[in-house]
Parts: C-alpha cells; structure tokens; sequence
C-alpha cells in the first residue's frame, strides 16, 4: 500500500478530489493550506506528489477527524531499528477514545517518516498525548530512548503538523 500527498490551495484540491471522486481521497485543512491524502495499492494521480510506502496500518482513514502527521527525520543506519519498533501498533493507542486510525509512512523521496494518526476531535489527540498511557508507550519511550542514543538514528528534530478533515457543510 502507498500513501501519496499533495499540498495547496483548498479551491484546487478540491478540484482534484472531484475529478477523482472513485479514488477516496482524504482532504484536509491546516497551517494555511490543504493536503490531499492518497492511499492505493497503484500509482498515484497527483503530478508531484510525496510518496510513502505504508509498512504500519491499523483503522480506517476517514473524511472527517483531527490528523496528526508526527514528522520524524531518520539516519540511514537508522531506519531498521526505527522500523521496527514503530511499525508494531501499541496497543494502547487503539484502545484510546477518540482514536480511528494509525499509519507508518515510510518516505520514498527523502528521510523523513510520518507518523499519521487519526481521532475524531483534537481533544482527543490531547487526552491521549497527556495521558500514562501515552507516558507508557512505545512510541514516546523510543523517541525519548534514542534522543540520547550514540546511534544517531535521528537526523533532525522531529515536528508535527496536524490537519482536519470534514465534509463541506450543507445550507
């Protein structure tokens, strides 16, 4: 499966969405502009796209919650170690309120991995993010494990990004 995604004005992602309304497509809002989301088994439709191979999947990803795109730069002597330790699905994070989807993005185009979770509201992400549980996780415990590491599996700071998706409103 891969992931493919397209930034820009919301008025032209929508146009793209329409023109392949057979694709479920997931668009999205935030930081001043839209992404479309793209997941197949086949090529993508965007022109110039960030390509991902999804190599994690829990849920599916719907056209309406709160995205968290967790933007992680990994080394190349990192990746294994890195892989593997996300790729297993904690399962904390599926037992959380809120919480409907998880992916593992492994980038095709440069170092940096995304991981994308979806929940219904931003609270909910929130809840989560302050949570024991969280506290607990593999997740938090690896990036706090290898931040010290002399492995040098990070290659930048990580940063994340977060996008809503809902349907248009009808009047």
């Amino acid at each position: 499966m891969y992931m493919y995604m397209t930034t820009g004005t919301r008025d032209f992602m929508e146009k793209i969405q329409e023109k392949h309304a057979n694709e479920g497509m997931v668009l999205m809002h935030g930081s001043g502009h839209s992404l479309l989301l793209h997941e197949t088994e086949g090529k993508s439709v965007f022109q110039t796209p960030r390509r991902f191979e999804v190599i994690g999947s829990t849920g599916h990803l719907r056209d309406e919650g709160f995205f968290t795109f967790n933007n992680i730069s990994v080394t190349d002597e990192g990746r294994p170690v890195f892989e593997h330790r996300y790729s297993i699905m904690d399962d904390n994070l599926a037992k959380q309120p809120g919480f409907l989807a998880f992916r593992l993005l492994r980038p095709l185009d440069s170092d940096t991995f995304i991981v994308l979770t979806e929940w219904e509201q931003p609270t909910d992400f929130d809840r989560w993010k302050n949570s024991a549980a969280y506290a607990a996780s593999s997740h938090s415990a690896n990036l706090t494990q290898f931040s010290d590491n002399t492995t040098h599996m990070f290659s930048s700071a990580p940063y994340v990004t977060t996008y809503v998706a809902k349907p248009e409103e009808t009047v």
